[in-house]
């Protein structure tokens, strides 16, 4: 291979690259914004736009509009999903005692 062709070759693989980091980007430019748009929010959340929208008018996920585009505050969401990780946990923690007195009493 010559040095032009091995250039050309670099080039493309750098390309790549510039892709990789451009998304990786994106993401982290989602990750410290305050205020997010619903792609951003739903990037930074793990979940589809569409599961966000659905969320947005059950009322469960902190949101408000901007004009008519939902907006999401990051602080808000980490505070929300910070909220629901500690009722998951007590949740969890309250239904094996249950099931456990169930079963003793069941007996």
């Amino acid at each position: 291979m010559g040095k032009r062709e091995a250039a050309e070759t670099a080039g493309r693989n750098n390309g790549a690259a510039n892709v990789v980091e451009s998304k990786e980007s994106l993401r982290n430019m989602a990750d410290s914004r305050e205020v997010m748009n619903i792609r951003q929010a739903s990037q930074y959340l793990g979940v589809s736009p569409d599961t966000l929208y659905k969320y947005v008018g059950e009322q469960r996920i902190p949101a408000f509009k901007l004009g008519n585009r939902w907006r999401f505050k990051k602080s808000r969401l980490d505070q929300w999903m910070e909220e629901k990780s500690s009722q998951m946990e007590l949740g969890t923690k309250g239904k094996s005692k249950t099931a456990t007195k169930a079963a003793a009493g069941s007996q």
